[in-house]
């Protein structure tokens, strides 16, 4: 006769289904990462049910970026997660900082882009390319939460080609002059310090870093958004603005440098990507098994089933990509077009999980109850920006043919 199945056994089947709706992981991909991995992203867990989760909504139906947060990112070491320590940063790994992201963004994509542009686009930057004065200067402000940054490239006839970018400099002596504008820039009305990109009087483009309150410089905020809500955007507006020689990053010039940034936050991106999938998925689930159609939970049905399981199919493979893309960072192997193919394929997979979970949850799921159409919308931006879906793909096809199609 077959044994009976135990108590132990049940509540253990019981314990696994619970797991997988909280955090899933079909595929046991904790036992790849550390004690220390896994107790970094229950703490920021607990932080965004603590601290967005409860907020967000109103967060986002308001318009209203919640400035506040920005002290309480610093505080729990949001900002520049794998800056070194003796700057104020976390000297955490890459695996450690897609956590991060991955949670924060569980709670929304807004809050995440905060937190991603202060460490990925602003004290990345100055880390890698700045002298050690301005390390000393800017970067414990900024992993504190004292100062917010933004990140200067997209200009408004210039986004997929940042080369072409018009924003310029010239030397006055003891000074530069900038001039210029650019757009779309997350933290921008807030920000106190921007990291702007432009070409000197070569054309050579150089990183420089603005300060809130240089007479000529100004960061009107974008308004009527229907994306990244709770996140603020803006614009950088500079007209013959001082800036001191002392501002100059001195490390690396040319367009790989601000590429390199964009690398780093791409990274971030495709971890953060795969939070939003998460909590569309996890309240599609609790959904399908609550709401009742023709006498039983919608949940029993074959379409309903079907949609679920895909969910987590591809929720899986981008854990895998995520995990193995963290390995390949931390050696210092990770090229620009592996880091593009996860960004563009997470993204793009979260989104999808987003329309699916809005259907499941029918009329429902257009309401601020459910998370859904605000993760749906963000998501619309997230696809497009640090490089749209299809410059993504070309990106990937110019390595796999050796055929720029930029040009």
């Amino acid at each position: 006769m077959p044994a009976k199945t135990s108590t132990a056994s049940t509540k253990s089947k019981k314990s696994l289904k619970q797991d997988l709706f909280e955090h899933p992981d079909f595929y046991q991909i904790d036992d790849l990462l550390t004690e220390e991995h896994k107790l970094i992203r229950s703490s920021i867990r607990d932080f965004v049910k603590r601290e967005i989760s409860p907020f967000v909504e109103d967060w986002a139906q308001q318009a209203s970026f919640p400035v506040e947060m920005v002290k309480k990112f610093g505080d729990i070491g949001a900002f520049g997660p794998t800056i070194p320590t003796e700057y104020g940063g976390g000297g955490m790994d890459y695996i450690s900082y897609g956590l991060v992201m991955q949670e924060i963004e569980r709670g929304d994509s807004g809050m995440r882009s905060t937190a991603s542009v202060q460490g990925s686009l602003v004290m990345y930057p100055i880390y890698k390319f700045g002298s050690e004065e301005q390390r000393k200067k800017y970067l414990p402000k900024l992993a504190s939460g004292e100062w917010l940054g933004c990140f200067g490239l997209t200009e408004p006839d210039y986004g997929s080609n940042p080369a072409g970018m018009v924003s310029n400099f010239r030397d006055a002596g003891d000074h530069y002059i900038l001039n210029g504008s650019k757009m779309w820039i997350s933290n921008a009305p807030h920000a106190d310090v921007a990291v702007v990109w432009a070409k000197n009087e070569q054309g050579r483009i150089h990183g420089l870093i603005v300060e809130k309150g240089m007479e000529g410089f100004s960061a009107p905020e974008t308004h009527h958004k229907w994306s990244l809500r709770a996140s603020a955007t803006g614009e950088l507006v500079f007209d013959n603005v001082k800036i001191p020689k002392t501002n100059l990053l001195p490390g690396k010039s040319g367009l790989g440098a601000p590429l390199m940034c964009l690398d780093s936050a791409r990274y971030g991106i495709a971890w953060g990507a795969i939070g939003a999938a998460m909590d569309c998925y996890e309240s599609a689930r609790k959904y399908a098994a609550e709401r009742i159609q023709f006498g039983k939970p919608i949940a029993s049905f074959q379409l309903v089933q079907k949609k679920l399981s895909e969910m987590l199919t591809e929720i899986t493979k981008a854990q895998l990509i995520n995990w193995r893309l963290g390995t390949l960072m931390n050696s210092g192997k990770a090229t620009t077009a592996q880091i593009s193919l996860a960004k563009r394929n997470n993204v793009q997979i979260a989104l999808e999980i987003a329309r699916e979970a809005r259907h499941m949850h029918g009329a429902m799921g257009i309401t601020g109850e459910y998370p859904i159409m605000r993760h749906m919308m963000n998501l619309e931006s997230v696809i497009t920006y640090e490089g749209t879906n299809d410059i993504h793909l070309l990106i990937l096809g110019n390595e796999i043919t050796g055929i720029s199609a930029f040009s």
